[in-house]
């Protein structure tokens, strides 16, 4: 990158995204905030803030729906987990919610599944469109990757989101895109074979975001605050409970194999 164009954006800000005038407007995405977005609801802008579209409230109510069903507030879960401790330790909700928040983009469990699946997904898509049968396109994931993100789950054989997000869908009748019957006759392949590894939640939500019209980089956007409302439950009970008190592990259950040992009296 050279001095030049590198000057060019010096003491300046150049952006279509937006702009605050303290005492005058906002302008975002083009648009006063205050005067032609003051109707809009706060999910349908960080939508429309993400993507530069606006969509129908149905969309939007399913988009919505994704979040809410896996809104879990249990301490156990990993990213919960950092909040409540956070919590016990007397941090601030601002810190301990940022903390969990971070933690849940974990490749397993949380937001890096969400941009293998997505992009496996409209990848599959692609490669059908131009001639290819599912099988191979299935094989090969398999191969590359040793399984395919959305499918298989370490704690349990089934996904208790699945059906009520595609109840949900059908009402609303967004049941039946390419993506989502893509996600589906996957989902038969594998567990017809030898696999024997059945769908989760991240490819049910991807499948359906994608059909929506996300691209995996909104969609990743998208998912971010999806743990949200089930981490704050968990620092604010720990917060309200003794500090110190959630998950106490005492010396004697901690397996130690240094080179010394130290002997731990009770009180």
């Amino acid at each position: 990158m050279n001095p030049k164009y590198l000057k060019s954006f010096s003491n300046h800000l150049k952006t279509s995204m937006g702009a605050c005038f303290p005492g005058d407007k906002a302008i975002f995405r083009g648009h006063d905030l205050h005067k032609e977005l003051m109707d809009i609801e706060w999910f349908d802008l960080y939508v429309y803030g993400i993507t530069g579209r606006r969509f129908s409230e149905k969309k939007l109510t399913l988009l919505q729906f994704l979040w809410t069903y896996t809104s879990y507030p249990d301490a156990r879960i990993w990213n919960n987990r950092v909040a409540s401790l956070s919590g016990s330790s007397r941090s601030t909700a601002n810190l301990a919610t940022s903390a969990a928040l971070a933690i849940s983009e974990a490749d397993i469990f949380g937001r890096g599944i969400d941009i293998k699946a997505i992009s496996f997904l409209k990848r599959t898509v692609d490669s059908i469109k131009q001639g290819e049968n599912l099988k191979d396109c299935i094989t090969r994931e398999l191969k590359n990757n040793r399984g395919i993100a959305g499918y298989g789950r370490p704690i349990a054989s089934g996904d208790e989101r699945i059906q009520p997000i595609m109840k949900k869908a059908e009402s609303l009748g967004l049941s039946h895109g390419i993506h989502i019957k893509l996600a589906y006759q996957v989902d038969d392949f594998l567990t017809q074979g030898r696999w024997r590894i059945k769908m989760n939640y991240g490819i049910i939500s991807a499948a359906l975001a994608a059909d929506i019209g996300l691209s995996p980089s909104e969609y990743i956007q998208f998912s971010f605050p999806a743990f949200l409302a089930g981490i704050q439950p968990c620092y604010t009970e720990a917060v309200k409970n003794p500090a110190g008190t959630l998950f106490p592990t005492a010396c004697k259950d901690i397996t130690y194999e240094g080179k010394e040992k130290r002997s731990w009296k009770e009180n």
